[in-house]
């Protein structure tokens, strides 16, 4: 997987502070909101949703607080109306950028994309520019310490994981979108607990950057993009190695 697959599960750590978890309930509580609406307040019938209250739950949102937004999706309850908007860009180096996001208003939430783009180097592109780098998967992230793994790609593998591969700390599981739940039950099943379970725009080329430079440059854009609380997740094509992400984290 990608440098960015990477950051994403050292952010995700890094996350348990009060404020950035408060950004986290915030974004997770809208996914909720339109997955309701559109599919349905079901999650049996309904997998986008199952996947998002699987996640809400793995982030420790209240019981109550998914439900209201359930129903705030299906309009049992008054809220705002979100769309689903997907912005594509370049970060310094050719890095190719995937932005998707849920919005009451559009015409916001382009410009201050845009923004974040050219503040730090960066530009937003046309519709089909760089999408077609991408593919969706569902993630899981596991800790490396509890499991070994053996145990890890018998249970994943068996449930229909495509590949497991070793992020630092962690084992990351990918699987076809509509297997991720199959997967996370399967090893909950055999007592391998899950950090966190996700569908995600992996990157099918990556581009290196090979120093420090050019990885902070790169992430400076990921990081104000993903300040933005209409920007759901943030993906992008690049490959830090580990010693560097190591010096950027230090």
């Amino acid at each position: 997987m990608s440098g960015h697959s990477k950051w994403h599960s050292i952010k995700h750590k890094k996350g348990a502070a009060d404020a950035a978890r408060g950004k986290l309930f915030a974004k997770l509580i809208r996914q909720i909101e339109v997955a309701a609406r559109e599919g349905g307040a079901d999650p049996d019938a309904n997998p986008t949703l199952r996947t998002m209250v699987s996640k809400a739950r793995d982030a420790s949102v209240p019981v109550d607080t998914i439900d209201r937004a359930i129903k705030r999706g299906t309009g049992e309850l008054e809220g705002v109306r979100y769309e689903q908007v997907t912005y594509e860009g370049y970060a310094p180096n050719g890095v190719a950028v995937l932005v998707e996001t849920l919005t009451d208003n559009r015409n916001r939430t382009g410009q201050e994309v845009k923004n974040a783009f050219s503040r730090h180097g960066g530009s937003l592109a046309e519709p089909g520019a760089v999408a077609w780098q991408f593919e969706r998967k569902g993630v899981i992230t596991v800790d490396a310490a509890a499991t070994t793994e053996d145990d890890l790609m018998l249970a994943a593998l068996d449930a229909g994981a495509e590949d497991i591969t070793e992020q630092g700390d962690t084992w990351q599981v990918s699987t076809a979108p509509t297997d991720l739940h199959k997967v996370r039950e399967a090893l909950a099943g055999v007592g391998i607990p899950v950090q966190n379970a996700e569908l995600l725009m992996l990157a099918t080329t990556t581009v290196p950057l090979a120093d420090e430079t050019s990885a902070k440059a790169v992430l400076r854009v990921i990081d104000a993009l993903e300040e933005n609380d209409d920007v759901q997740t943030v993906n992008a094509n690049f490959d830090i190695p580990d010693d560097v992400l190591e010096a950027v984290m230090a």
